[in-house]
């Protein structure tokens, strides 16, 4: 019998005719036992089914689960009014029972907010006693004598439910030590269903904070497919900070990002929307790859936080077909070429960010049509059963397979990429970054250097009426050579090296000047006498919009137009 086992010394003294201080040894023991187990719990339902496991049948022979609903989290006010809601019924199993919600309210409550566990038959309980039992479902009477112990679930600040433990008539009725280890059980499983309620509010705010900073969709660029994925980490994993970035740059070019902020926590996922912000701000300066690392890797030890980082930035030229990238610490990315070959990109690899003083370098190299660059983080290629360099193998002979019959779409892509981890074994969260080039025909586009001198306007207004000639744009000329005339005279007037005439057609006319001038324009409004002043005020109100962007070593103004017929339903972005 369950009180012969331990719980009474006289059952000790008549079986086996051991003193009285056996029955605390062996009370001992079982609670060594039972707060071993009920720590084996990693959510609150795995938690409380450990504790009647190890309560029946060494303890009682049944045990009784509620909590209220919602549960209270942190040392915040629980909800009003208070219910108590059926949880567990265990006897050999433990089913969770589906009953409707009980208001807590008279004796019940009033034993609850004592906090102290308390026998079934004291004085004023039996009324709490007999309502655990009825909303259970439960058919015996409340038994005799103190076969019935009921104690508060605790948490550290608010009572998160109730545990009430019966003895069958045939068994010994409990002790006052018997009490003190009934205490111990619930004190212990409340404070591990605490503690879950609180990591399960992290990681969903954690969660919830990483997907609101990656980007909600991709921008839709001329030159360059995109495709992204976001995996969560599994289940009993805390959420890492990876995030990744597409960026739109002047030229039609775009910079890729992929980062991960190091370590599974919510401070991990705020310090990368910390880094993502900067890395944005900084490719709005339109730097060199090397150069966004190094001020990114600056800000990083201002942020004060001990966290690294590693991060990979790409910016990718259609009109060239030139990628250029730098590495700060973060796993190769991978190429699969128009022929179904795949290669992992051989890059200097540079310190993490946050370690400070990182000597980065940007490597130029082609970017072939039809080439796809895909960008992940090491939750890809990594886990506990498989190291980095056997992921990024397995990464590899499946997107080779894939591809063999030709590029395949990013789409697809990407769930192959996602179908070589390993979830058994998984315990980070994914980002990954897919970019299908297609570049620019060299037809749309026309570049020129012009030598600054009072006739170089008159040049580019030549040059941008032959071509427009010739991209049967004629409806353009008398706009475009306006704003063009506008655009260089500004340009020679604080330069006195070559600058750059570029126009490009896409879904839209741009023009590009660009100049070693980091001197901006800004736009004013002339008065009525002044001879200047109108250039970038005719530029605002005849084009579709316009900018300024710095650049390595000056700035660049451009322009765009509408182009005439069904291509013009295109918004204006602003300046």
């Amino acid at each position: 019998m369950i009180g012969a086992r331990y719980g009474s010394s006289r059952g000790r003294r008549e079986r086996s005719g051991r003193p009285p201080g056996d029955a605390g040894t062996g009370r001992l023991r079982f609670l060594d036992t039972a707060t071993r187990r009920i720590a084996r719990g990693l959510s609150a339902d795995e938690t409380l089914a450990e504790l009647c496991r190890a309560a029946v049948p060494l303890f009682a022979d049944l045990a009784v689960v509620h909590l209220y609903d919602p549960l209270p989290v942190g040392d915040g006010p629980p909800a009003s009014p208070a219910q108590l809601k059926l949880h567990t019924v265990y006897r050999t199993s433990a089913p969770t029972a589906e009953t409707p919600p009980h208001v807590l309210s008279g004796p019940l409550a009033k034993l609850l907010r004592a906090g102290r566990p308390v026998f079934g038959n004291s004085p004023g309980c039996a009324g709490a006693a007999a309502e655990l039992l009825a909303s259970a479902d439960i058919s015996e009477d409340v038994p005799p004598g103190r076969r019935m112990i009921i104690a508060p679930l605790r948490g550290r600040h608010h009572v998160l439910g109730s545990l009430a433990l019966v003895r069958n008539r045939g068994h010994h009725a409990y002790t006052g030590d018997d009490l003190l280890v009934a205490s111990q059980l619930a004190t212990h499983a409340a404070l591990g269903v605490d503690k879950a309620l609180l990591h399960g509010q992290e990681a969903s705010v954690a969660d919830t904070l990483q997907r609101t900073m990656l980007p909600p969709s991709l921008p839709a660029l001329v030159g360059v497919q995109l495709a992204s994925r976001y995996l969560p980490a599994s289940r009993t994993a805390e959420v890492g900070g990876d995030w990744y970035d597409a960026i739109s740059l002047p030229g039609n070019r775009v910079a890729l990002v992929i980062g991960d902020v190091m370590g599974h926590s919510l401070t991990s996922a705020a310090i990368m929307g910390q880094l993502r912000t900067v890395v944005q701000t900084l490719a709005g300066l339109d730097l060199p790859p090397h150069e966004v690392l190094h001020h990114l890797d600056e800000q990083a030890g201002r942020l004060g936080s001990q966290h690294l980082a590693t991060c990979l930035y790409a910016v990718y030229d259609p009109v060239s077909r030139r990628l250029l990238m730098a590495n700060a610490g973060h796993p190769p990315p991978l190429v699969l070429h128009r022929d179904g070959s795949a290669e992992v990109l051989t890059l200097p690899s540079g310190v993490p960010i946050g370690v400070g003083g990182g000597d980065f370098e940007t490597i130029e190299m082609p970017a072939p049509t039809g080439s796809t660059l895909l960008l992940y983080t090491d939750g890809l290629v990594e886990s506990r059963g498989s190291d980095i360099q056997s992921g990024m193998t397995r990464l590899r002979r499946r997107l080779r397979a894939l591809g063999a019959d030709g590029p395949p779409p990013l789409e697809p892509l990407c769930e192959a990429a996602l179908s070589t981890l390993e979830e058994a074994d998984r315990e980070d969260d994914v980002a990954l970054l897919a970019a299908r080039f297609e570049g620019l025909r060299p037809e749309t586009a026309a570049n020129w250097y012009l030598t600054p001198h009072p006739r170089t306007a008159s040049q580019a207004r030549r040059l941008a009426r032959r071509t427009l000639h010739r991209w049967g744009l004629d409806p353009l000329t008398d706009t475009t050579e306006l704003l063009v005339t506008e655009v260089v005279a500004n340009a020679v007037r604080v330069t006195t090296r070559p600058l750059t005439l570029r126009l490009l057609r896409t879904d839209v006319l741009r023009v590009e000047v660009r100049d070693d001038s980091p001197q901006l324009p800004r736009l004013g409004h002339a008065g009525l006498d002044d001879e200047g002043g109108r250039g970038l005020f005719l530029v605002d109100q005849f084009s579709l919009c316009w900018g300024v962007n710095r650049v390595s070593g000056g700035k660049i103004v451009w322009f765009e137009q509408r182009l005439p017929g069904p291509s013009s339903g295109r918004l204006p972005r602003g300046t």
